[in-house]
């Protein structure tokens, strides 16, 4: 009886540790996806507001209008990537509290 006893608390504490390994590796692949995800919106971003302040420059006449379109488009990627970033910021806190247990 005792022999089998210690033989099913074995094999749970060898699928809690299967499951802890599991849940480790998602861990660690989290804030990488995360800054890829961030990286691709970023540059996402940044090609859409260079494309539209092209097409506005290519349409617009006086060189102040045409500036005034270039600062607000370099202020759009700007925004994007500080979005970005913080978006990266706030997976990698959460990952990190997720492995040293807090949440």
């Amino acid at each position: 009886m005792n022999e089998k006893r210690i033989e099913q608390v074995l094999e749970i504490e060898k699928q809690a540790l299967a499951v802890h390994e599991t849940a480790r590796h998602e861990a660690e692949q989290i804030p990488i996806q995360a800054a890829k995800d961030a990286q691709a919106l970023i540059e996402k971003a940044r090609a859409e507001a260079e494309e539209k302040a092209r097409d506005i420059v290519a349409k617009a006449g006086p060189k102040e209008e045409c500036d005034r379109i270039m600062a607000q488009a370099e202020e759009s990627a700007r925004k994007t990537t500080e979005l970005g970033m913080s978006n990266f910021d706030r997976a990698v806190s959460f990952v990190l509290n997720r492995v040293i247990g807090k949440e």
